[in-house]
């Protein structure tokens, strides 16, 4: 897992537009929100808190990025049935939440069926200022953390 004052692995996915997003290119600090998956209560429950949360997040000049290893069109959906305001990224093979906060393997006794830990980092110019990742898929991140963070 990332710690905070690391360097913030720069990468590139799809968003549910199928519109690449890249990293690097994000002005301001960014809270990259990974999670597990799409359609799932927590999941959904912490997404909606974040869309509830993203005009204090605009005013502090933050970006949020919702993450998982569902595909680009469950995520769309998703965002819709929820109304997202924010985008969600493909991470499909888990290539970028390994770098960051890590996986699940067989997920809830699935074999191969892999989902990100559920984790939030903050990212300011490339370095990771903020980290917080927990093993159990049932725990939310610690908001107003966060906030204070930003």
């Amino acid at each position: 897992m990332l710690q905070k004052g690391s360097i913030a692995p720069d990468f590139e996915l799809f968003d549910s537009n199928l519109q690449k997003v890249k990293l690097s290119e994000i002005q301001g600090k960014v809270v990259l929100v990974f999670y597990p998956g799409a359609f799932t209560s927590v999941c959904e429950k912490e997404l909606c808190t974040f869309r509830d949360m993203l005009s204090r997040f605009n005013n502090l000049n933050a970006t949020v990025l919702g993450i998982s290893v569902d595909s680009p069109f469950a995520n769309k959906a998703f965002a819709e049935k929820n109304r997202l305001n924010f985008r969600l990224l493909s991470d499909f093979g888990g290539i970028v939440a390994r770098q960051y906060g890590g996986v699940h393997e067989n997920f809830v006794g699935i074999p191969n069926y892999t989902v990100a830990k559920r984790a939030v980092f903050v990212v300011e110019n490339g370095q990771v200022i903020y980290a917080w990742v927990t093993e159990d898929p049932r725990i939310e991140p610690p908001y107003d953390e966060i906030e204070k963070v930003l």
